[in-house]
């Protein structure tokens, strides 16, 4: 029997998907790549804001569409945020789905794949590290969850809590992922730099980041932190980051905005002065590192004059990546329910206007690369007029959120880490060519 598998959404859905993957090719079951060719698919889905949850219902409607007018009868399985959030709900609404498995439930994939298809008799799962993760970079998700209630943000209510996944779990999953050919891992979670603090006997994520750089480090790997909370930048997170091999020297920092009064109506901490000053000392502690973060345009009740301090710390920090986001007033949330929601088109023209300034700081932190020789790790080959392109990313571009290096000259297989000199760049990308090492 064989499964197609569509993920939509966060590097965590992704991770949430490769582990339903391992369940069920242990259970013996193997993956299809077109639904001609299945005889079950599942949706995982995205709930984080109401466009992606109604892009997860128009996806699963499409897929049914496909599948009504083809002659194979496949089951739909729609799996992670959105039933989680619409539990009790979505049911009626989508006829077309024979199964929904919450987030917290997908372990039981196996079971529900086999109740759709009218499977009586199990076969046992193997045992070991659920993941069947291809390439050079892996996401590693260390936490699940989250206690920050932001009042624009309806995760805790789709994830739950926060819990931090056990240390030995982690570097037992680490080790599988390297020893499979993975040089890069991503840490995710909801917040990752409080990693650890709901232990009994709490830990740090320092504690952490030393742990697997004592596994990286014999495969040359790299390690790479993202969804870090201003907050969790303690003086120990800041010197493992810095003094560690493996840990690369980026730092994602979603500040959200940075009016005190606007942080306060998001239920997070913070200001323009300490903000600037948390920069300014990362900086300073952490020479020549990459910073991103996030910024969101048309918070209710934000005024011009806080818009346009949002605008001046842009365009002072000089951010190397910045995503920007239009408010969304999501279903259950406290600031759905605020008063002065700002106008569609207001907000449309502000988020415009931050995308413009992430740009123009994201495109010349691109270019100053240009002359460097740094390490590359190969990702996949791409066709062009001329032949083909290997298609790779340099330490300070993170795996699917930042540009690329196109190497249009030498030879490597995916998964190798090659030295690049960096000839040019265009927009967020980046030009080399392989270099012998010195």
């Amino acid at each position: 029997m064989r499964v197609l598998y569509i993920t939509l959404g966060c590097a965590k859905n992704e991770v949430d998907t490769d582990r339903m993957r391992a369940l069920l090719s242990a259970a013996g079951f193997e993956e299809a790549y077109e639904v001609a060719e299945a005889d079950v698919a599942i949706v995982n889905t995205c709930s984080f804001l109401a466009s992606a949850t109604s892009e997860s219902i128009e996806c699963t409607l499409t897929l049914a569409e496909e599948i009504a007018q083809g002659v194979r009868s496949v089951p739909i399985v729609m799996c992670g945020c959105v039933p989680s959030r619409y539990e009790g709900e979505i049911e009626s609404e989508l006829p077309e789905v024979a199964a929904f498995v919450r987030h917290d439930r997908e372990d039981e994939i196996v079971d529900v794949v086999r109740q759709v298809l009218g499977e009586d008799e199990g076969r046992q799962s193997a045992p070991g590290v659920l993941r069947t993760v291809e390439g050079a970079s892996a996401f590693l998700k260390i936490s699940e969850g989250c206690d920050r209630f932001c009042s624009f943000c309806a995760i805790p209510y789709i994830r739950g809590r926060y819990y931090s996944r056990p240390l030995d779990v982690l570097l037992e999953e680490a080790r599988s992922l390297l020893d499979g050919g993975v040089r890069e891992l991503v840490l995710i979670g909801q917040d990752t730099g409080i990693w650890g603090s709901d232990f009994d006997d709490p830990s740090s994520l320092a504690d952490l980041l030393k742990a697997m750089d004592e596994v990286a480090a014999p495969y040359g790997a790299w390690i790479r932190v993202l969804y870090l909370q201003p907050e969790g930048m303690t003086d120990e997170l800041v010197s493992a980051i810095r003094d560690l091999p493996s840990v690369l020297p980026y730092i994602d920092i979603p500040i959200q905005h940075c009016s005190a009064r606007v942080l306060r109506a998001m239920n997070r901490k913070g200001s323009v002065e300490e903000y600037h000053a948390l920069f300014e000392r990362l900086r300073g502690e952490i020479p020549g590192m990459v910073l991103r973060s996030t910024a969101m345009a048309g918070f209710p009740g934000e005024t011009d004059d806080e818009f346009e301090e949002l605008v001046g710390f842009l365009e002072s920090e000089g951010l190397d990546y910045c995503s920007v986001f239009s408010f969304s007033p999501e279903d259950g949330t406290y600031a759905a329910k605020l008063p002065d929601q700002i106008p569609d088109d207001v907000k449309l023209e502000r988020t415009q206007r931050l995308l413009d300034i992430a740009e123009q700081s994201g495109f010349s932190a691109t270019a100053s690369h240009v002359g460097e020789v740094c390490r590359v790790i190969i990702d996949g080959i791409e066709q062009n007029d001329d032949g083909y392109d290997l298609i790779g990313h340099a330490w300070f571009q993170a795996p699917d959120s930042d540009g690329v290096v196109h190497i249009e000259e030498g030879e490597a297989a995916v998964g190798d880490i090659v030295t690049v000199e960096l000839v040019d760049s265009f927009c967020y990308e980046m030009i080399g060519r392989i270099v012998e090492e010195v």
